[in-house]
């Protein structure tokens, strides 16, 4: 079942962006509003754990770590 829920004090420009946002797509800004939401939640967001899986996983296939000599190298050479 829809649940309802009050959201305050939204700052004036910001209400007028959402309301012409809503008029250009034929919505009220209730909908407009849900619109937003449900591409908020439902985006692939990447969380920390499984940012640093995929570390450990590049970590793990990584054949020799450098010196900061040649890090500073591969750095300096990347600017010309």
């Amino acid at each position: 079942m829809p649940t309802s829920i009050t959201i305050r004090d939204i700052p004036d420009e910001v209400y007028e962006k959402l309301k012409k946002q809503a008029d250009l797509h034929h919505r009220s800004v209730n909908s407009e509003v849900v619109y937003y939401l449900k591409q908020m939640v439902s985006s692939h967001r990447p969380t920390p754990d499984d940012i640093i899986s995929r570390a450990e996983k590049l970590k793990s296939g990584a054949t020799k770590s450098l010196s900061i000599d040649e890090i500073k190298e591969a750095i300096n050479a990347g600017r010309k």
